[in-house]
Order: C-alpha cells, then sequence, then structure tokens
C-alpha cells in the first residue's frame, strides 16, 4: 500500500467512517413511536409511550417527565445474556439514566402537559456502541410519537425543541476512529460516548482511559470525527422521522 494511502479498518472503513446506518420507523406498530435502528452489527429497538401519570416528585410541578429503559435480549451478544434478576444490571442502569438525560434536553416539559414519556431501548444485536445508538434511535420514536401527539392536540407546538443524537469515538493503534464496532472497541487505548443536539452543543461526553492517557490534542481529534459522524446521525434521523409520518 502507498505511504500516502489511509490505513482501512478491519472491515474496510476508513477511521472517520459510520458503520452502514439505516432507520427503519414504525417498527412496533402498538407503540405510540418506534423504530429499529441498525449501525453495521448492532441493532436496537426503540419505543416511546406516554403515560398518564407521574413520579410523586414531579406531580406537584404539573410538567412532564422523560425516562428511559435499556436492555439487552438474551443472545443478542452470542454467549447468552443472563436476564437481569432482582438485584438488576448496574451497567444497564447506568445506560438508561444516560439515555433518559439526553432525551430530556430535547424535550419542552411544559409543553408536553403532566405526562411521563418512557423510552425502550431493547438490544437484538450487540457489536459495540449499543448505547449511542439507543440515543440516537430513542430520538426518532420520541419524535413520531410527538408529532402525532401535536397533530391530536394532546401537546404544544415545540414540546421537541431539537434533534439529539450520540455516536462512539476511540484511540485504537494510535489512530482516533469514529463508531467503534465490538472488535475496535474491546483493544481502544482510548474509549468515548458523545451526545450532541441539533447545532453541534455537546450533551454528554463519558471518555476513558483504557490503556494511556490521551492528551489535549487527541480529545480534540475524537471529538471533531464525533461532530460529523452525529451530522450524519442527524440527518439519518430526519429521513427517518420524515417516512415514519407519511
Amino acid at each position: 500500500m502507498p505511504h500516502d494511502m489511509p490505513r482501512l479498518r478491519h472491515d474496510g472503513r476508513r477511521a472517520g467512517q459510520l458503520r452502514a446506518v439505516r432507520i427503519t420507523p414504525n417498527f412496533v406498530g402498538t407503540a405510540g413511536g418506534s423504530c429499529l435502528i441498525e449501525m453495521g452489527g448492532t441493532r436496537v429497538i426503540c419505543t416511546a409511550s406516554c403515560e398518564s401519570n407521574l413520579p410523586p416528585w414531579r406531580r406537584e410541578l404539573g410538567v412532564g417527565w422523560v425516562t428511559a429503559e435499556y436492555g439487552m435480549l438474551p443472545a443478542s451478544t452470542g454467549q447468552r445474556k443472563s436476564r437481569p434478576g432482582a438485584k438488576g444490571d448496574s451497567r444497564a442502569t447506568e445506560i438508561q439514566r444516560l439515555i433518559g438525560r439526553a432525551l430530556r434536553n430535547v424535550v419542552c416539559l411544559e409543553k408536553i402537559g403532566p405526562v411521563t414519556l418512557t423510552l425502550d431501548c431493547d438490544v437484538l444485536e450487540a457489536d459495540g456502541g449499543t448505547r449511542t445508538a439507543a440515543i440516537t434511535g430513542a430520538y426518532v420514536a420520541l419524535s413520531l410519537l410527538a408529532e402525532r401527539a401535536v397533530a391530536a392536540g394532546k401537546f404544544q407546538r415545540g414540546a421537541i425543541h431539537t434533534a439529539v443524537a450520540a455516536v462512539s469515538v476511540g484511540v485504537v493503534n494510535g489512530e482516533a476512529m469514529l463508531d467503534l464496532d465490538y472488535q475496535e472497541d474491546s483493544r481502544a487505548d482510548v474509549d468515548m460516548n458523545v451526545a450532541m443536539v441539533r447545532g453541534g452543543k455537546f450533551v454528554e461526553i463519558q471518555g476513558s482511559s483504557e490503556k494511556r492517557p490521551f492528551d489535549a490534542g487527541e480529545l480534540e481529534r475524537l471529538l471533531s470525527l464525533a461532530r460529523a459522524g452525529i451530522r450524519q446521525l442527524l440527518a439519518a434521523q430526519r429521513r427517518a422521522i420524515d417516512e415514519g409520518l407519511r
């Protein structure tokens, strides 16, 4: 390979290239809003539900709430994953809190009224980036529900005031890469998940050194890759929402 040619990843992608993205809206016909999001080998079903009840600590405020639940089906990782028992799954709890925080950033809680919006994200197949795919897909499900609720006069216009998407980035073999699959994530020197709203502001950055510390230059390179990837995901979300409302 000529020295000026970029190295390709094990699946043939360039360092700054997303995996193939497909978002199928209205995947669950009984849900208020839903989609199947596929990013390479990762597949997540996202549904949005609206219930006319609130957590006790929200009732006096008279405004809505957004929460999320996340889980991995037993066969999602190839080797069977046990279902959560009475003690629950601490990783799933951390991820569903992340999803809830991200989506609350785009909802005007005063405009949905005293209801709870629940986003359920169920991983069918996991090949890296399940939490970021869940955030990206949950926004599509939430938007479909909200658009229908506005049309029915249940929510005020502007209930969803911007879009949010998320992607993973990392440093593998000294190179910054976008949208890591499991093979890359499992041997990354640095691993990061980034959620952003339309316009480029950050909602959440989760980054850690897995094998060595990273410097400011690497951090900026990772954030630059994340911005570029999220712009593409925001466009894919918009196409899926438009398709789902037709």
